[in-house]
């Protein structure tokens, strides 16, 4: 039985890599990156203004998420990657924690043999995670998490709350 839920797990992982499955997540990532946003518009400064109430800045938000998701998308994923090469201590963690697990999975469950010693998978786990555990608490991923939350919030947030609606939206709705 034990066999069977092996060969499941390695068949999903299989079509989770398959090359239709790869062209459709490239594909899904091609149309996404179609709705960018030109850098012109993204931070024309022309269309940035003080909302005039609370309904205004609603009505700002919610269209300026929906209009320029991509680019706040991308900006999410800039200030992640500035996230971890700002703190090479964390970037470290997690690279070491990938590639000791993609390490131990290429012993396939047979014993690493050392001039020091054999060492079992689950002697492989444990080390890793003694060495991971205490580095990934003073690498301090809370606070970056937290930082990185507010960071893209005021950002993003910000950026929709003063930009004002492309003027051919606001003739689009007018008409309906």
């Amino acid at each position: 039985m034990n066999q069977l839920g092996r060969f499941a797990q390695v068949s999903r992982l299989a079509e989770d890599f398959s090359v239709e499955n790869m062209k459709n997540q490239f594909q899904s990532l091609q149309t996404k990156l179609s709705t960018l946003r030109s850098p012109q518009e993204f931070f024309n400064v022309k269309n940035m203004s003080k909302p005039q109430n609370v309904g205004d800045l609603q009505n700002r938000v919610s269209f300026n998420l929906n209009h320029y998701s991509s680019n706040y998308a991308l900006i999410i994923g800039l200030l992640s990657i500035y996230t971890l090469l700002t703190n090479l201590l964390l970037l470290f963690v997690i690279i070491l924690v990938f590639f000791g697990i993609a390490g131990i999975n290429r012993l396939r469950g047979q014993d690493l043999v050392t001039p020091l010693g054999t060492f079992k998978t689950s002697q492989l786990y444990t080390a890793l995670l003694c060495l991971a555990l205490p580095l990934g608490f003073l690498a301090s991923p809370i606070s970056t998490m937290l930082w990185l939350i507010g960071a893209s919030a005021v950002t993003v947030f910000g950026h929709a709350a003063l930009m004002e609606k492309p003027v051919e939206s606001v003739f689009d709705e007018e008409t309906v």
